[in-house]
């Protein structure tokens, strides 16, 4: 049975090519190259894999690129139904090198709105039979702005908790809505266009905590890279610090933090311990080359460095 479902509306083919050196002009030949089903969600379902969670993905998917998907899900064992559509599914390219990271991120499908009727409905019906539901990532186009609040209404009417990771305009959407998340995720860059302030010091994090506008959330969780992240629990407010790590890649780290939370949430974890395990699956991604991986052998050790400080 499944237990946490997984939202991707926007999936994709993330192709990683590595070279030594990029220069523009220039003719490059990679020296590795990987091609995996990539999106914020679907980083969220491997490390929920992993982890041993029953969890089920789900999104649109078309074309030889959405079979790709579907047939990599397959092959590692991981549960999905994706609604079909007649357009095909993105490549996200990523060009390794030099230490760095260049991305040509697609676009992406234009979804039909009989697409998006047949999603609700399925959706409708799979909200009922999970506990926890995690929502990550972007639009894809021809879905109206307000979608991931008709998604969060099915699911809180049906007392379930959503966990919210998206860009902060989709964010705000939500929160003016009667029904909102059991969780947000922003970064720093993402709190402060919700906050309408910039954020030079973890203090002015704290302070903005405290706006209206986060008041009726159960959890904000503000992710601060290797400075680690400042959580709001109703009215308790922590600092958390994670260790000096050696980074491999971080890209996915916040994906693998949803992850953590999401199971967290369904293993009935509380305050402190909750938040550690979150962030533990940031540390532990960061530590492996590919996106959306873990090392359950160094969740232990790395669990017993996060530090979790309540400060209010």
């Amino acid at each position: 049975m499944t237990v946490i479902l997984t939202v991707t509306l926007n999936p994709s083919v993330d192709i990683q090519y590595r070279v030594k050196h990029f220069q523009e002009n220039r003719i490059h030949r990679a020296a590795a190259v990987s091609k995996t089903a990539g999106g914020k969600g679907l980083n969220v379902t491997r490390v929920l894999h992993q982890l041993g969670e029953e969890v089920t993905a789900c999104g649109f998917a078309g074309g030889h690129l959405g079979s790709f998907i579907e047939e990599e899900l397959n092959h590692h064992g991981i549960m999905h139904y994706f609604t079909p559509i007649a357009g095909e599914t993105r490549n996200c390219i990523a060009i390794i090198h030099d230490g760095k990271q260049t991305e040509v991120l697609e676009k992406g499908p234009t979804i039909a709105e009989k697409e998006i009727e047949t999603f609700l409905a399925t959706f409708q019906e799979k909200a009922e039979k999970v506990e926890v539901i995690t929502i990550s990532g972007s639009l894809p186009e021809g879905v109206p702005e307000n979608f991931y609040q008709q998604l969060i209404d099915i699911a809180v009417k049906a007392n379930k908790h959503v966990l919210l990771d998206t860009k902060s305009s989709l964010i705000q959407n939500t929160l003016e809505n009667q029904y909102i998340p059991f969780l947000i995720k922003p970064n720093q860059e993402e709190f402060e266009e919700l906050a309408g302030i910039i954020c030079s010091y973890e203090e002015d994090v704290i302070k903005a905590l405290r706006k209206p506008v986060f008041n009726e959330l159960s959890w904000v969780i503000v992710t601060l890279g290797k400075n680690g992240a400042i959580a709001k629990y109703g009215d308790k407010i922590y600092q958390v610090a994670c260790p000096t790590v050696e980074a491999v890649n971080p890209v996915g780290s916040g994906d693998a933090v949803i992850a953590g939370l999401a199971a967290g949430c369904r293993r009935g974890l509380e305050g402190e311990d909750f938040i550690r395990f979150g962030i533990v699956m940031g540390v532990l991604n960061a530590l492996e080359e590919q996106t959306g991986r873990i090392s359950l052998n160094q969740m232990e050790y790395y669990l017993k460095q996060i530090e979790v400080k309540k400060i209010s």
